[in-house]
């Protein structure tokens, strides 16, 4: 019986062990992994620091100031297709991809609508990619979650609401008028199925990005007072946005790969 019980006790330890060995290598592995993410990041933050040492919009429109503008937002893509590979054109990084393209339309502006339906695109491509498989493995959201989904289409109805009277003074208020409301449907919608998706990252990322662009839409159609340092303020939250979203897509990706390794063990 003292046989029985000691290489019963012996089987217990080596287990436990081997346990605390894992839990220990998937920390340095998790804090590897973090390491060579921020580093990967470098171009991002290299990118933004060019774009607000040239301070791009008060420069007069040209090839390469679209060029500065986009190449954070770029660089965000890029990262993200080193991470998931070619798939990934049809989610974040097509999306990262379609903002770029709005950023460099901006930078003129008689491609305001051309930019706008660009970014429109974008998020489209966002809420798709948020009713991925990838992103509905976490428990079902809560009533909080739903209510708090309300809020924002109420937000969003109501901004739209508080820019239409000023939308209709503008030179091109058949098409503006529309194509204005789409386009904060589709904005809502994302962040929308972004708090469903219970992602921190993608949540904050994807609200943030909401406020940006509604705070960018009051003052760009003069519905309210420029704010000192505006311009400032909104590429700051637009470009937080990207990188929060971009973030969150990749450790996405890795949460999904560590569950298919648990189930396959």
């Amino acid at each position: 019986m003292d046989i029985l019980e000691t290489a019963a006790y012996d089987r217990r330890q080596r287990r436990n062990t081997y346990i605390l060995e894992t839990a220990a290598y998937d920390q340095r592995q998790r804090r590897n992994t973090y390491c060579v993410l921020f580093l990967s990041l470098s171009p991002f933050f290299l990118a933004i620091a060019v774009y607000f040492y040239l301070w791009i919009p008060d420069s007069s429109p040209s090839v390469l100031a679209a060029a500065i503008k986009a190449a954070p937002v770029i660089s965000l893509a890029l990262l993200v297709l080193s991470y998931e590979g070619g798939r990934s054109l049809l989610g974040v990084a097509g999306g990262l991809i379609f903002s770029a393209g709005g950023d460099c339309c901006l930078i003129w502006p008689e491609l305001f609508l051309h930019g706008m339906a660009s970014f429109a695109l974008a998020h489209l491509i966002y809420s798709l990619t948020f009713l991925s498989t990838r992103y509905s493995s976490l428990s079902p959201s809560s009533s909080l979650s739903y209510f708090f989904c309300l809020i924002l289409w109420l937000l969003g109805g109501g901004v739209y609401a508080y820019l239409f009277p000023f939308l209709q003074k503008t030179p091109d208020a058949a098409v503006l008028t529309p194509g204005v409301g789409v386009y904060v449907a589709l904005i809502v919608l994302m962040a929308t199925l972004a708090v469903l998706t219970r992602r921190p990252l993608i949540m904050l990322g994807s609200l943030i990005f909401m406020t940006s662009d509604l705070t960018l839409a009051l003052q760009t159609f003069k519905a309210t007072e420029p704010l000192e340092h505006g311009r400032q303020i909104i590429m700051t939250t637009y470009y937080l946005a990207q990188l929060l979203i971009a973030v969150g897509d990749i450790k996405a990706v890795e949460g999904e790969d560590e569950f298919a390794k648990w189930k396959k063990s």
